[in-house]
C-alpha cells in the first residue's frame, strides 16, 4: 500500500509543534507571560498568598454630610488588580467603588441620616482573584 505524500507545509507544522512540546516539556511544563508588572508563571502553587490591605480614613470625626477620604495600602507578591471600598450598613455592606491602580483612594460623603459612627473597609483583589478585607475603620459623627 502506498503511503500518502505529506506536503512541505504540513511537515513544517508538525516539526514546529514537536519543537514547542519539547521546549514546554524541557522547562517543566509551565507557561510564563510577561507584562508591565514582571513575570507571572502559571504552574502549581505559583500564587500562594492572598493580598495584604489596610485602610485609613481622614478625617476620623466629622458631621453627617461631610466628605471623608479613604486611603488603602495594598500589596501582593503577584500584583494587585483592584481595591474595592465599602461602607458598613446595618447587617450588610454598601459598595462605594473601586480603584485599579495606586494610589488607592476614594472620597465619599457621610450619610445624612447616620448617627454615632460610620464604618468603612477596603477589599484588595490580586491578579488571580484572591481577596482580603481590611479591618473596619470608623468615622465618629459630630454634631
Amino acid at each position: 500500500m502506498a503511503r500518502p505524500d505529506r506536503s512541505a507545509s504540513s511537515r513544517c507544522r508538525a516539526g514546529l509543534a514537536g519543537l514547542a512540546l519539547a521546549v514546554l516539556g524541557g522547562c517543566g511544563g509551565g507557561i510564563y507571560l510577561e507584562w508591565e508588572h514582571g513575570w507571572i508563571g502559571w504552574e502549581d502553587g505559583w500564587d500562594r498568598h492572598a493580598p495584604d490591605v489596610s485602610l485609613v480614613v481622614s478625617p476620623t470625626s466629622a458631621p453627617a454630610g461631610a466628605t471623608v477620604t479613604l486611603s488603602a495600602a495594598a500589596s501582593d507578591d503577584q500584583g494587585i488588580d483592584e481595591v474595592i471600598f465599602y461602607r458598613r450598613s446595618g447587617s450588610g455592606s454598601v459598595l462605594l467603588g473601586s480603584v485599579g491602580r495606586s494610589p488607592y483612594t476614594w472620597s465619599t460623603v457621610l450619610p445624612a441620616d447616620a448617627s454615632g459612627s460610620v464604618g468603612y473597609f477596603a477589599r484588595a483583589v490580586d491578579v488571580v482573584g484572591r481577596r482580603t478585607d481590611s479591618a473596619t475603620v470608623s468615622v465618629t459623627l459630630t454634631p
